[in-house]
């Protein structure tokens, strides 16, 4: 059964009886990983999934479960919803950089005592021919940049993109799911509204149309938004690229299939 629940809501279901109920458990969400997991999901009667979206894009792709959206209020708050709607286990399917949900996700867990996987996309490795200047945080891609006038392409989030209003000699281009107008508060910008997944031809088209001269990207990882490190490689273009934050040390999975697995995994044993 699929539906959205409110912004924030807290609505309360009974306690499951493990005995004839199916096994509920909380997707966090926002990835394809997430959406190929939860369509998997919907497909399994002994699985009742709640997909938890961030809310950052107004008009999500609809999922084939039920779908909240909004915040929690923490690991506390989430520890409550847990209890309240009486969730067997958390797959936390969030971006690699959504490192506060994460930590907030284990915390939640942990004073709940539900179990918890993680699924984690491998990283992606410098290959012969790439120009990478790896930096530890946004900020650090500011000062990577230089000083001497550059044609960007930031693929950063647009909720990070204000960092670079400090570097105004640069000109940027930004790629946005939805117009934002002139709601980036950067200078010499530029929006392009356009909904992925991108190909490699698509990217190489991109940013030769486009006159990029340097990529700024965060080391998200997985094979959705990797033609852009290789239209870069073709381009022969540099590269600045954020590193992974640290994440909680629970156990993982590489991608959906794993998930699943482990979910199934748990419905044949005590819950």
């Amino acid at each position: 059964m699929s539906g959205t629940v409110g912004q924030g809501s807290r609505a309360r279901h009974p306690k499951p009886n493990a005995a004839t109920d199916p096994m509920r458990i909380l997707v966090l969400g926002g990835t394809t990983e997430a959406s190929a997991l939860v369509a998997r999901v919907a497909a399994e009667p002994g699985i009742a999934a709640t997909l938890s979206l961030a809310g950052r894009t107004t008009a999500p792709r609809p999922e084939p479960v039920a779908t909240r959206i909004g915040g929690f209020g923490g690991a506390g708050g989430l520890a409550r919803w847990l209890a309240e709607n009486g969730i067997a286990a958390v797959i936390d399917a969030t971006h690699p950089f959504a490192a506060r949900i994460s930590a907030n996700a284990a915390e939640a867990c942990r004073l709940g005592a539900v179990p918890l996987l993680a699924v984690r996309r491998p990283a992606w490795a410098r290959q012969p021919g790439d120009d990478w200047r790896e930096v530890p945080t946004v900020a650090a891609c500011v000062t990577a940049l230089g000083f001497a006038p550059r044609r960007v392409f930031l693929t950063i989030g647009r909720q990070e993109v204000s960092a670079f209003a400090s570097a105004p000699q640069h000109a940027y281009v930004v790629r946005t799911i939805e117009p934002v107008g002139d709601a980036l508060p950067v200078p010499n910008l530029v929006t392009v509204s356009a909904r992925g997944p991108f190909t490699l031809e698509d990217e190489t088209r991109f940013m030769r149309e486009a006159g990029i001269e340097v990529l700024v990207t965060k080391n998200s990882g997985g094979a959705a938004t990797y033609p852009k490190i290789e239209a870069a490689r073709r381009l022969g273009l540099p590269v600045v690229i954020v590193a992974r934050p640290a994440l909680p040390d629970v156990p993982s999975v590489p991608d959906a299939a794993g998930a699943l697995l482990w979910l199934k995994a748990r419905l044949t044993g005590p819950r």
